[in-house]
C-alpha cells in the first residue's frame, strides 16, 4: 500500500496532534488532519501501544492517552499527573513530562519520565482494558537531581535502561515479574533497581538509549558530549559495560562553543534502529538557528556491535528542540525527520547505505515538529 500515515505533536500550546500522509509512489507528503487536544497538553514525545490502537503523550504537566480509531479519528481518553513530588505538578515549577515508553509485552504498563526539577522518580501506569492510561501503580526512585530523558527495554522486556542526562549516568531496573508472579507487584510491571554506571566522561550527559534486537549491545547518545557510545551488556548482571568505542555526532574540528558566551553550540538528540536491526541512526541539534544539526548512520554487526560509521550529514535546519529521526517499522527504506525551528517533517530514503530526502511538508503551527510515529 503506497499511502502511510504518521502522527506528530508540538512542544508548546495549543495542544494538537497532526496526521501526515506519505505516498511512497508519488513521493509526496501532506497534512491530512489536525486533531485538537487539551490546550495546555501539547505532546513533546508520543508513542503507540503494541496494537497502535492507543497513543500516549508526554504533555507538559500531564501524561495523556488517546484512542486511535483511524489516522484521522483520535479521541482523548485520559490525562494523569506526574507522580510523587507535588511540586512537579505546580504551574510555578519547570518540571515537565518529557518521555514515556509503553511496554509491548503483558501487562502493557507505560513507563514515564519527568524532567528538569523535581524529576527524581519514574512513574509507572497500568492501562484499562481498552489501553487507556489508568492508575499510577508505582513511582520508583532514581536520585535527587536526576533527569531521565530516554529509556529502552531489553528484548525480553525484563530489564529497563534509563539515560540520566542530569546525573550523567545510566540506570538499570528490572521488572519484578519472576520472583513474585502471583502477587500484584509481580503482575503489573513494577520495577526494582539493579544498579547504575557513570557516563565515561563528566561532560557526556546521556540523553537517549537504544538496544540491539540481540540484547547484547546498548547505544547511549550523549547530549553534551555529542557522541554515541557503545556498551556491551554483561550477561550475568545485565549491566552495561562501556566498550571504549565512541563515534562523533557532529563533525570533528568544528567550533563547539559560542565565542561570546561560552555556551555549547550543539546538543545531540535521539538514536533509533531500523526495522531489521542492521543500521542505527542518530541526530544532533544546534543551539543556533544559523547552524545546521546532523544525522549519522551506523552499520551494525549481527551481534549488535558497531561495525562502522557510514555518514554524518547536515540536516536542513538546526532542528530546534527536535531533529528527531524516526525509522519506519515496516521497511528498512524510509525514515522521517522532524524539526521545530521551521516546522518541517521530511521523509528520507535509505538505500545502498545512502540517505536522500525524497519528500517534505511544512506545518507552520506553534511548536510543531516533535517526534513522528508511524501508524501504517
Amino acid at each position: 500500500m503506497p499511502l502511510h500515515h504518521l502522527m506528530i505533536g508540538t512542544w508548546t500550546p495549543p495542544g494538537a496532534i497532526f496526521t501526515v500522509q506519505f505516498d511512497d509512489e508519488k513521493l509526496e507528503m501532506k497534512l491530512v488532519k489536525r486533531t485538537e487536544i487539551p490546550h495546555d497538553e501539547p505532546i513533546s514525545w508520543m508513542a503507540f501501544d503494541h496494537t497502535k490502537k492507543n497513543l500516549y503523550g508526554s504533555a507538559m504537566k500531564k501524561w495523556s492517552s488517546f484512542a486511535v480509531k483511524s489516522p484521522t479519528e483520535i479521541v482523548h481518553e485520559a490525562s494523569q499527573p506526574m507522580g510523587t513530588d507535588p511540586d512537579a505538578n505546580s504551574a510555578t515549577t519547570n518540571t515537565r513530562a518529557i518521555f514515556l515508553l509503553p511496554a509491548k509485552k503483558p501487562p502493557y504498563a507505560v513507563y514515564c519520565n519527568p524532567f528538569y526539577k523535581h524529576a527524581g522518580y519514574g512513574n509507572v501506569f497500568n492501562v484499562s482494558p481498552s489501553g487507556g492510561l489508568a492508575d499510577n501503580i508505582q513511582n520508583y526512585e532514581y536520585q535527587p537531581g536526576t533527569g531521565i530523558h530516554g529509556m529502552v527495554f531489553d528484548p525480553t522486556e525484563t530489564y529497563l535502561y534509563s539515560a540520566d542526562l542530569s546525573a550523567n549516568k545510566l540506570w538499570v531496573h528490572r521488572k519484578k515479574v519472576g520472583e513474585a508472579q502471583s502477587t500484584k507487584e509481580g503482575d503489573d510491571g513494577q520495577v526494582e533497581l539493579v544498579g547504575s554506571v557513570d557516563a565515561p566522561d563528566p561532560g557526556d550527559h546521556p540523553r537517549w538509549v537504544a538496544m540491539h534486537p540481540s540484547g547484547q549491545y546498548l547505544y547511549a547518545l550523549m547530549e553534551a558530549g555529542n557522541r554515541l557510545c557503545e556498551y556491551v551488556i554483561d550477561p550475568q548482571t545485565h549491566m552495561p559495560v562501556y566498550t571504549h568505542h565512541s563515534y562523533p555526532l557532529i563533525p570533528p574540528g568544528i567550533e563547539t562553543r559560542d565565542r561570546a558566551t561560552g555556551k555549547g553550540l550543539y546538543r545531540s538528540d535521539v538514536c533509533a534502529l531500523d526495522r531489521s536491526g542492521r543500521y542505527l541512526f542518530a541526530t544532533a541539534r544546534s543551539n543556533s538557528f544559523d547552524l545546521t544539526g546532523y544525522i549519522a548512520a551506523f552499520r551494525l554487526r549481527d551481534c549488535g556491535s558497531i561495525e562502522t560509521q557510514l555518514c554524518l550529514n547536515p540536516t536542513p535546519t538546526s532542528g530546534g528542540h527536535s531533529n528527531a529521526v524516526a525509522p519506519c517499522d515496516f521497511s528498512d527504506e524510509w525514515l522521517a525527520l522532524t524539526d521545530d525551528q521551521e516546522g518541517w517533517v521530511e521523509m528520507y530514503r535509505w538505500k545502498d547505505e545512502h540517505l536522500a530526502r525524497v519528500a517534505r511538508v511544512r506545518i507552520p503551527e506553534p511548536g510543531f515538529g516533535m517526534n513522528a510515529i508511524w501508524y501504517n
